[in-house]
């Protein structure tokens, strides 16, 4: 496993686990929730595969 796929691996554990989720359905609307959740999504992919090509 590469470098930058263990970090996008832990960032995602912290953002979108069932519990943060859980909590941010509170106060945001279940479209802004998925507009969220996809956004960090692919903002950890591209992460992860940036740090894997500089690294």
């Amino acid at each position: 496993m590469g470098l930058g796929t263990a970090m996008a691996f832990m960032m995602s554990i912290v953002a979108l686990s069932l519990p943060a989720l859980i909590l941010l359905k509170r106060v945001m609307r279940l479209p802004l929730l998925a507009i969220f959740t996809g956004a960090v999504t692919v903002g950890i992919i591209a992460i992860g595969s940036l740090f894997d090509l500089i690294v």
